[in-house]
């Protein structure tokens, strides 16, 4: 799938049934982590103090300095005013603004994604690494029919049904707050070059069938997913 990642005009809009996914390179020089970092909150920088790596720590400042940034756009407000709470799963939430935005963030390696809508989102970003158990951890983790199905694929097959399935999972999941203990609950399609789908949850069609999910390609080295409940949802694709 050919995507166009678009850099926004001033001014961004959010129409109802958008979702707007924004890609983000997390390597900054010194100068873009200053300011990044002048935007946390006192306790985001003590996070961020935490990191042992300083690459491990400088992505963590600009992930979440991009964050504030990109929904202080929307809101019209200066990103250091932004404040957040937490599910009891750990999602994050907007803490100081009526829940007509909502929005989720993933990273990997160097590159983060994060989806903004009208409605809970979730979003999934993993980069594609060498997965010699991808076969087992699917036993592990995922449904039945899943497990079989990745056994039966081709060993360079295996890999990338995996990361489709994880992805997929993950973003319905992250929409729904429910964290990664519901992986078996959730059944996807996940074979190479097939449209993604929710195809049950908790054995039920009916109640997937209410969900958009989709595939995203931000880059040649990384799988990602973006999941909403409803349908007719219209993916915006932008980059910083």
């Amino acid at each position: 799938m050919n995507i166009e990642w678009k850099i926004p005009a001033e001014g961004i809009k959010l129409l109802p049934q958008q979702v707007h996914v924004w890609r983000v390179e997390l390597d900054r020089n010194s100068e873009e982590i200053r300011q990044f970092r002048a935007m946390l909150s006192p306790e985001e920088q003590k996070r961020a103090d935490r990191f042992y790596f300083e690459h491990d720590r400088s992505r963590f400042i600009v992930g979440r300095g991009m964050l504030r940034s990109l929904l202080g756009k929307y809101l019209q407000v200066a990103p250091d005013g932004i404040e957040f709470c937490y599910s009891a799963k750990g999602k994050p939430m907007l803490a100081n603004v009526e829940q007509s935005l909502h929005f989720n963030l993933s990273h990997s390696g160097g590159l983060a994604l994060y989806a903004i809508a009208s409605e809970p989102v979730g979003i999934d970003l993993e980069q594609i690494r060498p997965l010699s158990d991808a076969e087992q951890l699917a036993k592990r983790f995922f449904t039945p029919a899943e497990a079989e199905a990745i056994a039966a694929l081709s060993l360079a097959q295996k890999q990338a049904a995996f990361l489709n399935a994880w992805t997929r999972k993950e973003a319905y999941l992250k929409a729904t707050g429910d964290g990664l203990a519901g992986l078996d609950e959730v059944e996807v399609s996940l074979i190479p070059g097939m449209p993604a789908k929710l195809l049950r949850i908790q054995g039920n069609s009916e109640l997937a069938s209410n969900w958009f999910i989709a595939e995203l390609h931000p880059h040649p080295d990384y799988v990602a997913a973006v999941a909403i409940a409803g349908q007719d949802w219209q993916l915006c694709y932008f980059k910083d």
